[in-house]
């Protein structure tokens, strides 16, 4: 019997551990099979014009741009809030950093460091409006996205701001030679900050345990209003580095400027299988949600569909992408298997291994689109 026993744990802790490895790579499940389903129909469709290496440059500048809000749109939703106002935000830091520069010649440097500072004084003042006020995330930031699209359009005056020294716009869409752009450099390296403090740091163990159970994570010592504040304040920088991004790309701001920017960023979270209920977050799964939806749209464009059509489809993306991690996570919420066991099931291991055979396929896709482009190309 003891025998047994010994032999129990050592088999028990082996299986934990391999799924709690295995565990993070789930929540690109959903991403990568809509990503491969876009690449089979562009290569049926329009092979020639998607598949262009220019193409995929734009692909990713795109996504560069939501790929700081999103990182930290996942601490916020994680801990069960939203935030509604990071397109004002976004936009409102642009503007301050103009007329910094214009106005009163500030070198740009310092316009930079001002709007992403700007950007984390809204995001706190977001952070006590729901801490303090105890108003619902929902309506506190909804309610400031009007404050701060107001000061913008005071600030603003109707007037298109536009050319800005080239620190700007190499932030906004600059290259380095041979390499990435320099706002997907920027991305990426926000996604590797938040990857750390999500795994590595107590913001980020508070996160998943505020998220999980408020209450508990109350009686436990944790200060939630604390660390929600946090979460808020990361949220408002990150939204002011994507205006200063944005600015760049553009070399222009507006009043007007990111109004669909909650929209997309909140939807790159969710299809990445960061829970909408707290208490579960998957920085690569945001990371892969962000990508999806600058694909997303850039087929719709491609296609030559009418704009108004790609927020119906990101509406879309997010009905089925919650539907998708909610069926995953039926049996973890009925209180029986973990959110990996039930994902390995009888009914969804299935799935899981599509999600391998697609992770290694996508790439020579791709690979297999750009060359039948270029020869489609050669031959016109």
């Amino acid at each position: 019997m003891s025998e047994l026993n010994s032999n129990l744990p050592e088999s028990t802790n082996s299986s934990s551990s391999w799924q709690q490895k295995i565990d993070p790579y789930l929540a690109i499940v959903g991403p990568l099979a809509m990503i491969a389903m876009i690449l089979m129909f562009m290569a049926i469709v329009e092979p020639a014009r998607f598949f262009r290496l220019s193409n995929l440059n734009i692909i990713l500048l795109e996504a560069a741009l939501y790929m700081p809000m999103a990182m930290a749109m996942t601490f916020v939703i994680t801990q069960r809030g939203i935030d509604l106002s990071i397109g004002s935000v976004a936009a409102l830091t642009g503007i301050l950093m103009a007329y910094a520069i214009k106005q009163f010649g500030i070198p740009a440097w310092m316009a930079v460091i001002l709007a992403i500072s700007m950007g984390g004084m809204f995001g706190l003042i977001n952070g006590l409006v729901v801490t303090k006020f105890r108003v619902p995330d929902l309506i506190g930031t909804l309610a400031m996205d009007l404050v701060y699209r107001g000061f913008a359009l005071v600030l603003a005056k109707g007037l298109v701001l536009a050319r800005f020294p080239d620190l700007i716009t190499d932030i906004g869409r600059g290259r380095l030679p041979g390499f990435l752009p320099i706002p997907v450099l920027i991305g990426l390296a926000t996604f590797l900050v938040g990857a750390i403090l999500l795994r590595k740091s107590w913001f980020g163990r508070y996160s998943i345990a505020i998220g999980s159970n408020p209450e508990s994570a109350e009686m436990t010592g944790i200060s939630v209003d604390r660390y929600k504040v946090y979460a808020y304040v990361l949220m408002g920088a990150m939204a002011g580095l994507a205006g200063v991004m944005l600015t760049g790309k553009l070399n222009a701001i507006q009043a007007t400027s990111a109004p669909y920017f909650n929209l997309h960023v909140i939807a790159a979270v969710v299809v990445g299988g960061t829970s909408l209920f707290g208490g579960r977050a998957y920085m690569l799964g945001s990371l892969a949600g962000v990508l999806l939806l600058s694909m997303m749209i850039n087929a719709l464009v491609t296609l030559r569909i009418e704009f108004f059509w790609q927020s119906v489809a990101s509406g879309v993306v997010i009905i089925l992408s919650v539907a998708f991690y909610t069926w995953l996570q039926k049996k973890d919420r009925d209180g029986g298997k973990s959110f990996i066991d039930s994902a390995l099931s009888t009914d969804n291991k299935k799935i899981f291994k599509l999600a391998c055979v697609l992770a290694g396929v996508i790439l020579a896709m791709w690979i297999f689109g750009l060359m039948f482009a270029t020869s489609t190309t050669g031959s016109g």
